[in-house]
């Protein structure tokens, strides 16, 4: 289907300022979905509050809205404008929130603008907590157990009774803001009470921890003729516990057997076409080590944080593809150089996506890792081999050590270092290669730490490397 005539007038809603947990990828996103409205004849509303962003130049739209995003403001400028149809999916959890809000208030409708892409129904049963575990049963995919709660006494009866170590999930949140793993009832207690009021829902996922399982992530996409294909396949290197968006991500998975990773493609690829999401889709995967057995951690029916690695990584414009495909376009009528979106890309190199942390100028904050993202860049690298890229990314982060190395602080000894293996930090990675110098052996790191053995191989490869070129 070709793209629709009767859509003349198309708004996009922004992310809005950068702040930590909420990066400028999504910037990225909304400036692929203007530029690509624009080039099949659109006209472009964009909304959008901050000003130090390409995507609010005024060449990116045919009209620039620099206001609050908030309900009010967006609600006004619809009524002022009248869109045809809206696109909720390119500004983030911000732009989705927004979007969700101003159909579930009537605006939409009192105003004849459409949804375009995924619907709301859809967005719901990935975001809500209770509609996500219902979809889960009702497609056989495996979920963890938990429960939802609206009030701090029903989350802790509900920890109680799944057994500590317990996450903490919120809904409609990003970048894991306001969740948390508790260890401990009082843990509990404190988390419950930030998660709920965060929560635009009022609503906090209790869930039973997986620490320690590795985590593997989809991007799909999916046109309004059913017609779905995986982009891209992405490993975490730190395992389940630490936020995606701070972790190490290396694409394509290395250390996933191929029959295990195509369980894992067949379920991601049934889980979009069951939410009947158009666009691009983000979904996240807990795989326990050494096995087939998994759970679905979650879903995200929107552009997200991974699709601009992916898109990348892979030279796949997922934000333009979704644009278009909300449209009305198929992905066999969307060219991409020589080919059409429905093919999927080839990734016969590695790349590497290493954060970037703001330490170094907050000096007072605390540097472990959690749910909760804490980066505020990332760097990504291409290389044909998984040493090659990781060196390039760590050379790119502009710290003052730009090799794996770690200069110890005063008094800091080796079982402080293997501590701060265990409960993972920003420095992990270069304490890791800090270690392996010294002799602490590769099953020692990968006990503490819970990565896989592949990777801390191949830091021992470079370590080795090393001492082969000391001796020349």
């Amino acid at each position: 289907m070709p793209k629709r005539e009767d859509l003349k007038k198309i708004l996009v809603i922004g992310s809005g300022p950068v702040v930590i947990g909420q990066a400028a990828e999504f910037d990225y996103a909304g400036t692929q979905a203007c530029l690509a409205l624009k080039e099949v004849g659109y006209e472009v509303i964009l909304v959008n509050s901050n000003p130090a962003t390409i995507m609010t130049d005024k060449l990116m739209a045919d009209k620039v809205y620099m206001e609050p995003l908030t309900i009010d403001y967006i609600a006004k400028i619809i009524r002022k404008e009248r869109p045809d149809g809206i696109i909720p999916g390119l500004g983030g959890q911000t732009g989705l929130n927004m979007a969700v809000e101003l159909a579930e208030k009537g605006i939409l409708d009192e105003c004849q603008v459409e949804l375009l892409g995924t619907p709301l129904s859809s967005i719901k049963s990935a975001e809500d907590r209770e509609e996500f575990r219902q979809l889960c049963f009702n497609i056989d995919e495996p979920i963890i157990d938990s429960k939802i709660c609206n009030t701090v006494e029903e989350g802790l009866e509900i920890a109680k009774e799944i057994g500590y170590p317990v996450v903490l999930r919120p809904a409609f949140t990003l970048g894991g803001t306001g969740g948390g793993f508790a260890y401990t009832e009082e843990e509990c207690k404190n988390i419950l009470g930030v998660a709920l009021e965060i929560s635009p829902a009022n609503q906090v996922l209790v869930e039973k921890s997986l620490l320690g399982y590795e985590e593997i992530e989809f991007e799909v996409i999916r046109d309004n003729d059913d017609n779905a294909i995986i982009i891209c396949d992405m490993e975490n290197i730190d395992p389940v516990g630490i936020h995606t968006g701070d972790s190490i991500v290396v694409a394509p998975t290395k250390t996933v057997p191929k029959d295990t990773l195509e369980m894992l493609a067949s379920s991601a690829l049934k889980i979009i076409k069951s939410l009947k999401i158009a666009g691009g889709c983000n979904i996240q995967y807990a795989l326990k080590p050494n096995s087939k057995d998994y759970y679905l951690i979650e879903i995200n029916p929107r552009v997200s944080r991974s699709s601009a690695l992916a898109s990348k990584a892979t030279s796949y414009p997922i934000a333009r593809v979704t644009t278009l495909v909300a449209c009305g376009f198929r992905l066999d009528e969307i060219k991409i150089n020589d080919t059409t979106a429905a093919r999927p890309p080839k990734v016969d190199y590695t790349v590497l996506k290493v954060s970037r942390f703001p330490f170094d100028k907050f000096f007072s904050a605390n540097r472990k890792l959690g749910t909760q993202m804490k980066a505020t860049g990332e760097v990504m690298s291409i290389g044909l081999s998984f040493e090659e890229a990781l060196l390039k990314s760590l050379r790119s982060l502009e710290y003052n050590y730009d090799y794996l190395d770690y200069t110890p602080k005063a008094n800091e000894s080796d079982e402080d270092l293997l501590a701060r293996v265990k409960d993972a930090d920003d420095e992990r990675i270069f304490i890791i290669g800090y270690l392996l110098r010294k002799g602490i052996s590769v099953d020692k790191i990968c006990e503490l730490s819970k990565i896989t053995p592949w990777f801390i191989e191949q830091i021992k490869k470079v370590i080795d490397f090393e001492k082969e070129l000391s001796l020349e």
